[in-house]
């Protein structure tokens, strides 16, 4: 029987895994990708951006927002996987784009149980990092930091924000290091240098501008990585002593303090100062991504912002729909979040 290839797409909050996929939708080139989304917020935005991209085409999509797609395999992952096979004579290859906080092993794993295995494999682990890594930290400073812990027995050896990042590289088939224009080459270096480190010897790492790379290279890897989990090697499961349950009861560290709140305004008259506002929320408080729809008053368009760090883009993405709620709904991830969602002139 043929098995329908998975992509999964991972990486941490803001990284650009949602401008990757959909630029692997786009130049498809008439292979029939299905895709499923998981993220966290009431508002799905990530699903909004790539049905916006298909236009008037029909995206093939289905979206998970009940919480990390990792720690709900059997409630979210099964049942969306089985919806698939059930369509899979008319599905080429299936593309998964994991929440920020999401750890790929236990999806690799799911694929071995005895309903799924006969008819998907995976074909490849892409992890997504940020150039920049404002979110998470500099590189560099991350190694810093790591090398005083281990220096220091009075200091923690892992936090859970380091033990995910790791886990999501010693996945990877592929590494790709987005918003390399944002970076000088001395520096992308450095950080290719700190991954080397961290990933499996044959896993590659490319450089990315605007989540620009061909699908020659992004599909038709056939790792196979649901038969390859031994060499995959995961700190939490080092941690985690619950056998082969332990995917089925698993739950991330971070999660007690992990905060997501919806900012909603009924319309934003200056965008400018909006993100001057945004910058100061995530000064004060400890932010991992903002995201979400704006509504400027007096334009057709719909605006998209998406913030990692004190970083802010914004555009038009498409018009309003007919009957649809004009308003201002910014979703922000962080962690132990306590906003005040006022009205923003």
């Amino acid at each position: 029987m043929r098995k329908v290839p998975i992509t999964i797409v991972t990486g941490f909050l803001g990284v650009g895994k949602t401008t990757l996929v959909h630029q692997m939708l786009k130049n498809a080139n008439g292979k029939r990708i299905a895709l499923i989304v998981n993220e966290f917020g009431e508002v799905g935005v990530d699903g909004e951006i790539i049905k916006a991209g298909c236009g008037d085409e029909e995206c093939n999509l289905i979206e998970l927002s009940d919480g990390c797609i990792c720690c709900t395999v059997q409630e979210e992952f099964l049942p969306a996987m089985l919806e698939l096979i059930e369509r899979k004579d008319d599905i080429d290859h299936i593309v998964i784009e994991t929440s920020g906080l999401a750890m790929p092993k236990p999806l690799l794993r799911a694929v071995n149980w005895p309903d799924l295995k006969p008819h998907i494999t995976i074909d490849s682990v892409i992890t997504v990092v940020d150039a920049v890594g404002v979110a998470t930290g500099e590189f560099c400073d991350r190694q810093r930091v790591q090398e005083q812990r281990l220096a220091d027995d009075s200091l923690d050896h892992e936090t859970p924000i380091e033990e995910l990042f790791l886990d999501q590289l010693t996945c990877a088939d592929l590494v790709l290091v987005s918003k390399r224009d944002l970076v000088d080459d001395a520096k992308f270096e450095e950080i290719s240098s700190f991954v080397q480190q961290k990933i499996r010897s044959n896993t590659k790492i490319i450089p990315v501008v605007n989540g620009e790379v061909s699908n020659e290279l992004l599909l038709g890897i056939e790792a196979s990585a649901e038969d390859d989990l031994e060499n995959r090697h995961s700190i939490h499961e080092e941690h985690h002593d619950h056998g082969h349950d332990h995917d089925h009861e698993h739950h991330h560290d971070h999660d007690d303090s992990l905060t997501t709140e919806l900012l909603q305004y009924s319309e934003t008259t200056d965008i400018k100062q909006l993100v001057k506002d945004l910058t100061k929320l995530v000064k004060e408080n400890e932010i991992y991504r903002i995201k979400g729809f704006v509504n400027i008053p007096n334009k057709p368009m719909r605006m998209i912002l998406q913030g990692v760090g004190d970083r802010f883009d914004y555009y038009f993405d498409r018009p309003w729909k007919e009957g649809e709620t004009r308003k201002t709904h910014l979703v922000v991830i962080g962690k132990d979040l306590k906003l005040a969602s006022t009205a923003h002139a």
